[in-house]
């Protein structure tokens, strides 16, 4: 519905009162004007009736009586007006305007019959003489106490309506400007009225675009003023509750954007509510892309779609194992609680979820469950087989000098290879149990931690035909543990001796640019497939676990340059290929080394 300004509602009801108080006064003013005319031109007959009466009343009984007709007519030419004598039995005996033998009997005349009382008499009526309107005043002519005569004067009343019709159009005109007057002051007042109430209304749009700093001027006016005032008041108080809830609201996004939980909450619609980034990225999507939309299209996830539709029927708080999928087809593991939204009445109105990706635990629980199964494993086979010498030795073989060297070197052997595993984990245990803490440093040269490690691993290398090369003179310095890289760099060597072919060469190389120090332990074995890469540094983890173990390797040599690299902030990468080498490359980092100088 159209709705009608203020302005139109206070002009009309102005204007009208204005032109009906003009119409009232201009009525009034002209009946009295009219009225005040009629009975000025009464009184102005009547006292040209009294002067002609004056002259006439001693004539009426006298023989010069006759000649009251031409005074009568002498008058009547010099005013205008009318002059009628009339004798008491209404005999006209003298006219202005008419002669008196042709005219009636005037006994019946009203205004005669007065006058012949001794009374002013009057009359508005049609002459039938003149044939028109006229307006009569007769008084008597008294001679000797006695009414001789009644005196008439008359004008037609087309003069007093002329008169009158000059007197009407001036007032109507005045009229005319009183109510232009009344229309322009209707006007402004009626703008001054609603001044006040579009500077409200100026004032609430701008509240209602947000601008609640933005303050209303108080009218003079008191209703307006309360009314500005409150509103004033309103607008102070809602900016500081938005002010509040903005904060709030930024507050809970903030706390949400930093949770490493995933949260969402949906309605009882099933519509997604909110969605904060890390559920986002746990779930594969934009959180901020599905707000507004309903789980199914939001999120491609059954599982979570099903917790989310028993957690709405349920009502009780809920948690499960899910599985999801993110780019690249990485499978998470997701543990869901979730928990139903009630209102005061107790009506369900949504849910909220929460979401941990357990990847990374599952992930260490089946690293812990392989290697206490490859812990029990690898000492179990020893144990085994000493067992079982042991019991050979006791059932008699120790009479068998041969035998009894014979089964002695391998247990000696499976010792030997006890105690490598053994010192392996411990190694390994220490560098965990220390990865949080600041490893020993000393300015060290990289050409001397390689030269050890390969004098430690030269007479292995020479027994199996290969030989050890360092490429280049690097004279690199920097602050490291140098036995803990020493260690990495033996531990490469040594694998690299291991898997390689003989007659081949093993090449160890030392580099350092603007953001790292590299060494790397080239060889010319076989190289590794590409499913293996991902994890080759597990612990107990071999391509070829039969001939890694002929080899004498523990599975935990490659974990521990790992643990070594962590320890000074680096990393170790491989670069290999089937049938093509591999390369193994330490990095420590120079901001490292300068930090750990520092």
């Amino acid at each position: 519905m159209r709705r009608t300004p203020f302005f139109w509602y206070l002009f009309p009801s102005f204007l009208v009162v204005a032109v009906i108080a003009c119409a009232v006064i201009i009525a009034y003013t002209t009946h009295a004007a009219k009225s005040f005319h009629l009975e000025s031109t009464r009184e102005e007959l009547k006292a040209a009736a009294i002067l002609f009466a004056a002259r006439a009343s001693s004539l009426v009984d006298t023989p010069a009586r006759n000649g009251l007709d031409s005074l009568s007519k002498s008058l009547g030419r010099s005013t205008g007006t009318r002059f009628t004598v009339i004798l008491p039995d209404g005999t006209v005996l003298a006219d202005s305007h008419e002669e008196p033998q042709s005219m009636d009997n005037h006994a019946d005349r009203p205004e005669i019959m007065i006058a012949m009382s001794s009374d002013t008499g009057m009359a508005t009526r049609f002459s039938a003489t003149l044939k028109r309107q006229l307006m009569y005043v007769a008084i008597p002519a008294v001679h000797h106490d006695s009414v001789v005569a009644a005196i008439r004067a008359s004008v037609p009343l087309v003069s007093v309506t002329e008169a009158f019709e000059t007197v009407s159009i001036r007032f109507l005109l005045a009229g005319l400007v009183v109510a232009m007057a009344a229309v322009l002051i209707s006007i402004a007042l009626s703008r001054r009225l609603c001044r006040p109430l579009e500077d409200l209304k100026r004032g609430a749009e701008r509240f209602a675009q947000g601008d609640l700093s933005a303050r209303l001027p108080i009218p003079q006016y008191l209703e307006t003023a309360e009314l500005a005032s409150a509103m004033n008041g309103m607008a102070a108080q809602l900016d500081e509750r938005i002010s509040t809830i903005t904060k709030q609201r930024n507050e809970q996004d903030a706390i949400l954007s930093s949770m490493i939980e995933g949260v969402v909450a949906v309605d009882q619609h099933e519509s997604i509510i909110m969605m904060n980034a890390a559920a986002g990225t746990m779930l594969d999507t934009s959180a901020d892309d599905v707000r507004g939309k309903l789980i199914q299209e939001g999120v491609r996830n059954t599982d979570l779609q099903r917790f989310i539709r028993a957690t709405l029927e349920r009502r009780e708080p809920s948690e499960q194992e899910i599985q999801s999928w993110v780019a690249g087809n990485e499978e998470r593991t997701l543990r869901v609680n979730g928990t139903a939204l009630k209102d005061a009445d107790g009506s369900i109105t949504g849910a909220v979820i929460v979401l941990h990706d357990v990847s990374h635990l599952k992930k260490l629980e089946n690293i812990r469950r392989d290697f206490v199964a490859n812990v029990s494993h690898e000492l179990r086979t020893p144990l085994t087989s000493i067992k079982g010498f042991v019991e050979t030795l006791l059932d008699g073989a120790m009479d068998h000098p041969e035998e009894r060297e014979r089964f002695l070197s391998i247990i000696a052997n499976h010792v030997n290879r006890l105690n490598t595993i053994i010192e392996d984990l411990m190694t390994l245990s220490r560098l965990e149990k220390e990865a949080g803490q600041e490893a020993e440093m000393a300015e060290t040269g990289l050409d001397a931690i390689t030269k050890d490690a390969m004098e430690v691993c030269d007479a292995k290398a020479r027994e199996r035909g290969i030989a050890l090369a360092i490429e280049g003179s690097s004279g690199i310095v920097a602050w490291l543990n140098a036995s803990l890289v020493e260690q990495a760099v033996i531990n490469l060597i040594d694998n690299a001796v291991k898997y390689s072919s003989p007659n081949t060469t093993v090449r160890v190389r030392c580099e350092r640019d603007s953001r790292e120090i590299r060494i790397s332990v080239q060889d010319e074995g076989p190289g590794i497939s590409p499913e293996h890469l991902p994890r080759l540094f597990e612990r107990f983890y071999r391509i070829d676990k039969a001939r890694s173990r002929k080899l004498g390797g523990t599975g935990l040599g490659l974990s521990i340059v790992k643990h070594i690299m962590v320890a000074h902030r680096g990393s170790v990468t491989v670069d290999s290929a089937p049938e093509n080498g591999s390369t193994f490359t330490l990095h420590i980092p120079v901001r490292f080394s300068a930090e750990a100088q520092a």
